[in-house]
């Protein structure tokens, strides 16, 4: 969910532009070695920012400064690694605000650190964690996915319940409200994406088997 353009006090734009910072840094990094290692990774790169701009374009009206919306980031994170899916999400959310006016540029740190930043982390230990356990890949990205776009609004909300406390309750008054607002459409989509994301993951392993191993996403002993 992307807060609105203008919406942060300055203090905060400044803020989420440093704490995500070093997470592009170390993206970018991560995206030069791969493509310099692993050239033919370069269409499911392709295919992950295509998935996530897609979905994290479907928009749905939420609450006062930002709005509910599936965020895509899962598949880049799964396939690549967190750093790179937090460089993935960054510039869908740069294109985003340029080019379909949602979100914006003063706040890409908080949109980036929300859901490029947490949503990648998130769905790549989740999946991680599944699969160490011996859980089915389907099962693993699915959980992933969903439990991503969930993090993305708890973050988002408490984000918002920074900028704006309650008179009364602060932060966690503020907290909760948003969490609240936010619940009821971003369950669903969370829901929703986490199937998704699952049904073209199952689709890349029957028809992009070989670019998966190379990148260590399948391995011998699992189950896909």
């Amino acid at each position: 969910m992307h807060i609105m353009e203008g919406y942060l006090p300055a203090a905060f734009v400044v803020v989420w532009f440093l704490v995500s910072m070093p997470f592009w840094v170390k993206g970018v990094v991560e995206i030069k070695r791969l493509v310099q290692e692993k050239r033919s990774t370069l269409l499911l790169l392709g295919a992950a920012g295509g998935f996530c701009f897609v979905l994290s374009a479907l928009k749905l009206p939420s609450v006062t400064g930002s709005c509910s919306h599936p965020t895509g980031v899962a598949l880049g994170a799964i396939m690549f690694g967190p750093w790179v899916g937090a460089v993935i999400g960054t510039i869908v959310l740069m294109f985003q605000a340029m080019l379909l006016a949602h979100g914006g540029l003063t706040t890409l740190g908080a949109n980036a650190f929300s859901m490029a930043i947490v949503g990648s982390f998130v769905a790549w230990g989740t999946f991680k964690g599944l699969r160490r356990v011996g859980a089915p890949l389907w099962l693993a990205v699915f959980v992933g996915a969903a439990l991503s776009d969930l993090a993305t609004y708890v973050t988002t909300a408490m984000q918002l319940a920074w900028a704006f406390p309650d008179p009364v309750t602060g932060f966690a008054g503020s907290s909760v409200k948003f969490m609240g607002i936010f619940a009821i459409t971003q369950i669903p989509l969370a829901l929703s994406e986490g199937l998704l994301t699952a049904l073209i993951m199952m689709y890349l392993v029957k028809y992009s088997r070989t670019e998966l191993d190379e990148i260590g996403l399948l391995r011998r002993g699992q189950v896909a």
